[in-house]
């Protein structure tokens, strides 16, 4: 990372730019640049491509990307959201298939992790169970950020972990749902129509204002800054947020879950 890292910043060099400069062109944040040539953040190879264009480079950070290895324990195209949502102001949340991490019990995300195929390993698992109920901190600042999750009730009646683990998730999620700073809402099965179709997304605002999405697919993700595909993801939020259950008929829900185990 820190050999790309300098070839980022000699080409910038070689052709007499700023790193502002090469980060509007690159349409890249410049804290994302330079940390990038700190060797402090991977270089995605989409963001490469854009960097061989502008320097006049053959595909050699193209390529130097491609061959970098994951860090740590986040796949490299996850590790910028897990800095935006750190620092969000807000954080609005679309899951379809599983409890969203930031409202997981310890139990409960283990249990979502030992799901993976291929089988990741206990020592994988017990790290990046450890870093969930890290991202979890934002949830404990004096002022957390505002927070809106809308979850599919499928999400909740699966017993991911057995019925143990699964009773302990609902009872935290009910908990969850009487903290101010957090709304839950869920999309009730049976519905005719729903603006989720197209999978999970999340929405989040930055401590500058700007609003951002974020989408993972099984094998990567995209962080979306485009404000028109911003706006197009705020407008199915907003749909689903109609369509789903209000926040008293979601507690409603929940309590019955609770009440039939």
């Amino acid at each position: 990372m820190k050999m790309v890292g300098d070839q980022v910043a000699t080409g910038r060099t070689a052709k007499g730019l700023t790193q502002r400069a090469l980060a509007e062109k690159a349409i890249v944040d410049i804290e994302t640049l330079a940390s990038i040539e700190q060797g402090r953040r991977v270089l995605m190879p989409d963001v490469a491509e854009r960097l061989d264009r502008i320097l006049g480079l053959p595909g050699l950070l193209t390529v130097a990307a491609n061959r970098l290895p994951e860090v740590d324990m986040i796949p490299a195209w996850a590790e910028e959201y897990m800095e935006r949502e750190a620092e969000a102001l807000a954080l609005s949340w679309f899951d379809t298939l599983a409890v969203p991490g930031l409202l997981q019990t310890e139990e409960y995300a283990r249990a979502v992790l030992s799901c993976r195929v291929p089988f990741i390993g206990e020592e994988k698992i017990e790290l990046q169970t450890a870093r969930r109920m890290k991202r979890q901190e934002i949830l404990r600042r004096p002022i957390p950020p505002t927070l809106s999750f809308v979850i599919c009730e499928g999400a909740l009646r699966d017993r991911i972990g057995g019925d143990e683990v699964y009773r302990e998730q609902l009872r935290h999620l009910r908990a969850c749902a009487d903290r101010p700073a957090i709304s839950i809402q869920v999309l009730p099965l049976g519905i005719t129509a729903h603006a989720g179709l197209d999978g999970p997304f999340t929405l989040l605002e930055t401590p500058e204002h700007q609003l951002l999405a974020y989408s993972e697919t099984q094998r990567g993700s995209i962080l979306v800054r485009d404000p028109n595909e911003v706006s197009i993801l705020s407008q199915k939020y907003a749909m689903l947020r109609s369509q789903a259950l209000n926040f008293v008929e979601t507690k409603d829900l929940l309590d019955r879950l609770l009440g039939e185990l």
